[in-house]
């Protein structure tokens, strides 16, 4: 799977002329993202955990700063270039401390940006080279599901679904999962939902049965079980725990 990159910026012809420059003149990342305000760019960084984070500093809901706070409280900060006309040192300082990886003053010509980015890519695929997060041996098709599933887990996804995506039959799919995972395809699907629900539990904004739709549950009670099946705890007792 390729690098996600997310662009967070109020400023709409920013925005999308980054998006447009980025796509014609490289095939870098797999995904790009866009939020238009600090709550948007939260939401996208917990649903989909975008690699790299393209940041203003001013913006609507929540400030880049505050963005940044957050998700690395939560555990899943994405390495971050903060794109600022905010000349203060104390933006900067902030920024670097919650571990942005450079600060670059608007306006900044795009290639220059892009050229930024790309050194940051280039890190996050050499550490990937290091230390790769599939398993040795594992089936490509079981990778490419996995990816799918990761991607796609707040809809309502099935077996057939993703065994349609990959090319194979869903039975084939059900033991490729059992052999290579150790678990079944719904503890696999339940396992990933609940990961990005402590997610948001931690992030302590939104109430219990709205993390529940955000990650693929329909139902509130339902979605309780699971989580306390998967951690030991109700969703309750996971934020009063402060893990």
């Amino acid at each position: 799977m390729g690098i996600r990159l997310l662009i967070a910026e109020d400023e709409a012809m920013i925005r999308n002329g980054m998006e447009k420059y980025i796509r014609l003149h490289t095939d870098r990342f797999s995904r790009i993202y866009l939020a238009k305000n600090g709550q948007e760019a939260l939401d996208i960084i917990f649903k989909h955990r975008p690699e790299i984070m393209l940041l203003d500093v001013c913006m609507p809901v929540k400030d880049g700063i505050q963005v940044m706070k957050e998700a690395k409280a939560a555990g899943i900060l994405p390495e971050t270039v903060i794109l600022s006309g905010y000349e203060e040192f104390k933006y900067a300082q902030q920024a670097v401390n919650f571990g942005a990886r450079g600060y670059m003053l608007k306006p900044s010509r795009s290639s220059d940006i892009l050229k930024k980015l790309h050194e940051v890519a280039d890190e996050i695929e050499g550490s990937a080279a290091v230390a790769k997060t599939e398993e040795p041996g594992q089936p490509a098709v079981v990778n490419k599901a996995r990816e799918y599933v990761e991607e796609n887990y707040a809809q309502e996804l099935t077996l057939q679904r993703v065994a349609d995506e990959v090319g194979i039959s869903s039975a084939y799919l059900s033991s490729l999962f059992s052999q290579h995972l150790e678990c079944g395809f719904v503890d696999y699907l339940n396992k990933i939902r609940i990961d990005h629900a402590c997610d948001y539990l931690r992030q302590n904004y939104f109430k219990t049965y709205e993390i529940a739709y955000k990650v693929g549950f329909r139902d509130e009670k339902y979605f309780s079980r699971v989580f306390k099946k998967v951690t030991g705890m109700s969703p309750s007792e996971f934020k009063k725990s402060g893990q």
